[in-house]
């Protein structure tokens, strides 16, 4: 009897042992919106990178999981998904539905609409992204004074796989 308890208390450790690291690196987190489209869609199930970006930097295209400003019906602040389009440093424009990085155009093969709304044109500040959804029509973004950029202490992480549904699982490109 005695080294049966011992086997399920060792075994609930290790269990233990294994949910914290699994929660320390990586979050599971569920789409509520479709800002995303076509890339992601609502109720999407994914898994959030939250170690990536402490040994290195964000990067164009990234689809990252922030803290931002607006609140939820709780009063807590709410994580938004959106994609890395400009970096620290950068000249980013956008006019007559295109979108400039450094007075080149940004191809963008992900978007099912290429035009995008706005008349933003400003130098990225340091330690700041500009972040926008897929679905530019219906997205609450960098392009939207309310948000404005994201500062990187903001970023939770990087989404890199999707679990649901099922049909979609795999690495997030």
């Amino acid at each position: 009897m005695k080294k049966e308890i011992l086997e399920w208390v060792k075994t609930i450790i290790i269990s233990l042992i294994i949910a914290l690291i699994i929660t320390t690196f990586m979050k599971p987190t569920i789409v509520k919106h479709y800002s995303m489209q076509p890339t992601l869609d609502e109720n999407d199930f994914l898994i959030i990178n939250r170690l990536l970006y402490t040994r290195g930097t964000p990067a164009r295209g990234d689809i990252i999981v922030f803290e931002s400003n607006q609140m939820d019906n709780n009063g807590d602040q709410k994580l938004l998904i959106k994609r890395i389009i400009g970096l620290p440093g950068e000249e980013i424009e956008i006019r007559g539905g295109q979108v400039y990085i450094n007075e080149e155009p940004l191809a963008e093969p992900y978007l099912e609409d290429d035009y995008t709304h706005g008349n933003i044109h400003q130098i990225i500040p340091e330690n700041s992204l500009f972040v926008m959804g897929d679905h530019r029509n219906n997205s609450l973004d960098s392009r939207n004074e309310d948000l404005g950029l994201v500062d990187y202490q903001d970023i939770v992480g990087k989404a890199f796989i999707r679990l649901y549904p099922f049909s979609d699982i795999g690495i997030i490109e």
